[in-house]
């Protein structure tokens, strides 16, 4: 009997042991919840390094701040480095043949990166007191000299930089000089380096400088009666070409010998035509391109200097820079777009007619127009020249073609999210084929024959890797249909090139994607997308609607630009619907209301505080109108320090006083003006409108209760002082206070404010049911701090214990709510010292609102951490009571405390993190967590564990064991006590 009961006690360690949840993560479950996609975002600058020895690459610099070597063969990412948010790549190009240099910081940083691996080899800061162009200019030769020297033009100063070790080896200052420098050209061979620009509008200037100490040898000056309109290309090493004041004639200005002009009118080489013209910002020789009237006008100059008409082709062609060829020769591409198709055309400079190379690429429609492309040769095995282009797409996708097929390409343009949205999957539908059974049988035993051999231990490297390989390709993970726990999802994401992707939340791959067609045509200048809201959502038996999404954008960069609107059906990636809009938009309110086919009514606000409804439907006017009373919104001026309430007065008259029923204008209601001598805004932030609240009741120690105080109204806005507005450091702790509000934006109450005396910004913020957490800088204690608030509804609180009142039916507990009645409300407050700077702040949701809150923050380098929301409770004392313990309360220290195995990213970094989106799934217990930047990071987490289902990695095997050893111990133990009855019997 005692044997029988020690084997059931280790038997239920052992189970015990193996169910316990765990913070790591297993080698087989990497990517089981989660997936990790890398970008680089819209290429704007490539050189190719294609020598014989070592691996062929590009190297990039992008729109999104960084540098990255690509792989030619596949376009795999060998390194990359993201400077910042702020740190601009001005200049790229290689040195030496060995090194990447970058300059950056509108030419204030310039970097040398190792060309195989990325490591940074030295860094230079360059310093000067004139704001200027900057410029990179990096001699052609690979000889490792100290003398080869590396010349950047920024802030008004030239610097001569060796590309050994970044030392600055002299520095020339034209601050003194009223010069506007826009060349700087150091011939081959040559010491005398040149920097040319103009003086004014009219004066041409051109300084002779030594290269090997930087003096001034010679200036030549002149002016040119008609002036000049801006740029100047260089053609030759003495001469530049730029277009007079006018716009409408060429000018070439010979700098060696005297200063010398030349004047060609634009008329005569255009054969009579008219217009102002622009020029192409060019790297060529001996010919440059000129756009007027639509079309692009390549022009030679010849060896008097005379301008020659090459070529005139439409403006939709996009030009590369020159190619230099091993014989000396000089090769440019031409891309255009049409038909579907890509074409390709190679031309030689100075013999034009001969194409080197002409051919098509089949092209999908969804990327949209080339926008830059960078040509690269190869010799063939005939020895004649091959060509391989790198195309950037509207999309900002990059490609790789070479003899017309597409090699590879990158969805880069996922590195510019900047709306994100979910979408339920189709419902499974009935009925399997015996084939789809019998093939999902024999994996299903096969799987689970694995998994067992890995329980016990038994399976071999080659196992683990098929088992991680089925769990990363299952089938439940990826189905295009929606599981009963929802956490199968489409994740639609906008992109800033106004291109709609939605992602499967299995495994991160693109399931389609659509180029909005009413962003992206020549109706549309300047297109900027705006958000993505739910427009129709079909309940889940309504199997013959389709969700779909209302993307919102503007034609052009200013907020008085006219709207644009787009409906897309989420299932098929296919534009229902869009309208291009008479005005504005400024402000987009998704309304609680929804007509008979369930789509959600918005308002649409513009520049003058008119509000629009859509959908513009008789239904939903009678909807809207019932409702009218009720709607309010309150609008932020951050420059002017207003924050004012509106609602509606009345429908608007058009400019023939003709009313619109579905335009209203609206009438302030209240406002808050903060003294602009003291205080800015810097920061609000309010309730997501589809939060749930589990309860408003809060248990405390003592079996009291807490009301919490529920308001999808209340706005918080941090406030510091203009001088400390600015990056940290510019304030003194005396001169700096960061101030924080709780309004209700409905009465424009201030139902709470709180100053934090020697602390500023940047302020990152997160509002949850009644509590708000932000974090800010103290300059006292030069640490980073974190602060929370809760408000508590104290007037449902007073009369709790009042029975007669409740039986009665006066308790305020059943009178209704209105935000017009002055509610006693009681706020707590705690601050925290918080190691890390804080990029992204958001808090997990689920679906009832009963699984206990995390904080998901995005730290300064680029990790998710999740923090408990116990630890910023406004309760905590040094030594809490034993209620208090029971109830929860972790005792108080002075900050929060950061544990490694919290970081839900685990050892990744999402670079260039700018936002963390987190959505519930069907099982409480759970959450979706979307993390973005220049990369993109999806994952699910249980903040209180998955107390409401079995893990992923439950072994069944070792419960059916359980299983049978307690049955056995239970056989066992009834016949040993058999034998031990029969014995006393016998006695």
């Amino acid at each position: 009997m005692a044997m029988a009961v020690r084997v059931f006690l280790l038997l239920f360690i052992l189970f015990s042991s193996s169910t316990t949840p765990s913070f790591s993560l297993y080698e087989d479950q990497v990517g089981l919840m989660d997936w990790y996609q890398q970008y680089i975002g819209k290429v704007k600058q490539a050189v190719f390094h294609t020598q014989k020895a070592g691996r062929k690459r590009v190297v990039v610099s992008t729109e999104e701040n960084v540098v990255a070597s690509l792989d030619l063969r596949h376009g795999e990412i060998f390194w990359r480095h993201v400077l910042g948010s702020n740190d601009a790549i001005d200049g790229l190009d290689i040195a030496l043949g060995k090194y990447v240099i970058t300059l950056s910081s509108e030419g204030s940083v310039i970097r040398a990166w190792n060309l195989p691996d990325g490591q940074m080899i030295w860094e230079s800061f360059l310093q000067g007191s004139k704001p200027s162009k900057s410029l990179l200019s990096v001699p052609a030769n690979v000889k490792v000299d100290k003398n080869n020297l590396i010349l950047v033009f920024s802030k008004g100063v030239l610097h001569a930089i060796s590309g050994l070790d970044g030392e600055v080896v002299w520095e020339k200052d034209f601050a003194a000089e009223s010069i506007e420098v826009q060349q700087i050209i150091q011939p081959s061979g040559s010491d005398v380096i040149y920097a040319i620009g103009s003086v004014g509008s009219s004066q041409f200037d051109a300084y002779e400088i030594n290269a090997r100490n930087g003096e001034f040898l010679k200036k030549n000056g002149a002016v040119f009666p008609s002036g000049f309109s801006g740029e100047m290309l260089l053609v030759s090493d003495d001469l530049v070409v730029a277009l007079d004041a006018t716009k409408s004639s060429l000018v070439n200005i010979n700098f060696k010998d005297g200063i010398k002009f030349q004047q060609t009118d634009l008329s005569d080489l255009e054969g009579g035509s008219s217009g102002t013209a622009k020029l192409l910002p060019l790297k060529l020789k001996e010919i440059f391109a000129v756009e007027i009237n639509a079309f692009v006008v390549f022009i030679s100059v010849t060896g008097q200097g005379k301008l020659e008409v090459v070529d005139k082709l439409s403006n939709t062609v996009v030009v590369s820079d020159q190619l230099l060829l091993l014989e000396g020769q000089q090769a440019v591409a031409l891309v255009h777009h049409g038909d579907g198709k890509i074409y390709l055309t190679v031309k030689l400079v100075n013999d034009w007619s001969n194409d080197l190379l002409k051919e098509s690429t089949v092209i999908d429609h969804q990327r949209g127009f080339v926008h830059r492309v960078f040509i690269n040769n190869y010799i063939r095995t005939d020895r004649s020249h091959g060509f391989r282009a790198l195309v950037v797409m509207e999309d900002h996708s990059l490609l790789l073609l070479q003899q017309g097929e597409i090699v590879w390409s990158r969805e880069d343009g996922l590195a510019s999210i900047v709306s994100v949205a979910t979408s339920e999957l189709p419902v499974e539908r009935d009925g399997v084929s015996v084939a789809k059974v019998e093939e999902n049988l024999f994996e299903w035993l096969k799987g689970h024959l694995l998994k067992l051999k890995g329980t016990l231990m038994l399976a071999s490297p080659e196992d683990v890797v098929a088992i991680q390989g089925m769990r990363l390709k299952s089938s439940e993970k990826s189905k295009m249909t929606r599981d009963h726990n929802g956490f199968r999802k489409l994740l639609i994401v906008l992109t800033r090139a106004g291109k709609l992707f939605a992602l499967h939340t299995g495994d991160g791959r693109v399931v389609w994607s659509l180029l909005l067609p009413s962003l992206c045509n020549s109706a549309c200048t300047n297109p900027t997308g705006l958000s993505i809201y739910q427009w129709q959502v079909p309940h889940h038996h309504a199997l013959d609607e389709n969700p779909s999404v209302l993307i919102v954008g503007r034609c052009g960069q200013s907020s008085d630009a006219p709207g644009v609107l787009s409906f897309v059906d989420t299932y098929t990636g296919k534009e229902i619907n869009s309208l291009s809009l008479a005005h504005s938009i400024v402000q987009v309110i998704p309304l609680p209301y929804t007509d008979s086919t369930e789509q959600h009514l918005h308002l649409l606000i513009d520049v003058d505080q008119h509000a629009y409804l859509y959908p513009r439907t008789a239904e939903a006017i009678s909807i809207f109108q019932r409702e009218f009373s009720n709607v309010y919104w309150y609008s932020v001026d951050a420059n002017s320090g207003t924050i004012k309430g509106h609602a509606l007065k009345g429908n608007c008259a058009s400019a023939r006083e003709v009313l619109d029923e579905y335009c209203f204008d609206s009438r302030d209601v209240w406002s808050v003006v903060f003294p602009s001598d003291t205080e800015k805004i810097i920061a609000t932030v309010t309730r997501k409108s589809n939060e749930v609240v589990h309860t408003q009741a809060k248990v405390i120690a003592d079996h009291d209760v807490m009301y919490k105080y529920i308001s999808k109204n209340l706005l918080f806005v941090a406030t510091v002082v203009p001088k400390a507005s600015g990056e940290i450091g510019t304030a003194t702790p005396e001169e700096a206070w960061l101030v924080v509000y709780l309004i209700d934006t409905i009465t424009g109450r201030i139902l709470h404010r709180m100053t934090h005396h020697g602390s500023q910004g940047p302020v990152h913020a997160v509002f949850s049911e009644n509590w708000v957490v932000y974090h800010y800088f103290n300059l006292r204690a030069h640490r980073y701090e974190t602060s929370v608030i809760e408000i508590y509804d104290q007037s449902r609180a007073a009369a709790n214990n009042d029975l007669w009142k409740l039986i009665l039916g006066k308790h305020n507990l059943t009178s209704p709510i209105s935000l017009y009645s002055r509610t006693e409300v009681v706020v707590k407050s705690q601050s925290y010292f918080f190691t890390h700077t804080v990029k992204a702040i958001s808090v997990t949701s689920t679906a009832k609102g009963i699984t206990s809150k995390q904080l998901l923050i995005g730290t300064l380098g680029d990790q998710v951490l999740a923090l408990d929301k116990r630890f910023l409770n406004p309760r905590r004392t040094v030594n809490p009571t034993q209620a208090e313990r029971e109830e929860g309360i972790i005792p108080l220290t002075d900050s929060l405390p950061i544990i490694p195995q919290s970081y839900v990213t685990h050892a990744l970094r999402v670079e260039g993190l700018r936002d963390i989106v987190t959505v519930p799934a069907k099982l409480e217990s759970t959450t979706l967590v979307f993390a973005y930047g220049v990369d993109l990071f999806y994952t699910r987490i249980a903040p209180s564990r998955t107390y409401d289902s079995l893990t992923e990695d439950f072994s069944y095997a070792l419960l059916l064991l359980t299983i049978v050893a307690l049955v056995a111990a239970i056989f066992i133990t009834w016949v040993l006590s058999e034998k031990k009855d029969l014995r006393d019997k016998w006695r």
